[in-house]
């Protein structure tokens, strides 16, 4: 640009608009909690869905439950859907046998 920077900075001064840039608010300091550590078998379950596909491009889904506690698995299903209906069997069935 063909103006002078100083003067721009002048002028900004006798129309007082040189306002102090305000400073990047910093976030207050939070102690973290620990998480959660099961103590017993049964305590706590994670469950996880994942996808993938074959060399012929047919997809497939898995949804798997482990025990937090023990990392076992608990189950593994294997299917090219797995609707709510069956997520729902899958678990009370654990639920039974645990």
């Amino acid at each position: 640009y063909p103006w002078n920077h100083k003067r721009i900075h002048r002028i900004y001064c006798l129309l007082k608009l040189n306002f102090r840039r305000k400073g990047k608010q910093r976030l207050p300091v939070r102690n973290p909690s620990p998480l959660a550590t099961p103590e017993a078998l049964n305590q706590s379950w994670s469950v996880d869905f994942m996808h993938d596909a074959l060399v012929c491009g047919c997809r497939f889904r898995t949804f798997n439950v482990v025990d937090g506690f023990n990392r076992e698995a608990l189950s593994i299903e294997i299917d090219l859907n797995l609707p709510a209906l069956r997520v729902v069997r899958v678990l009370d069935r654990i639920a039974a046998n645990r």
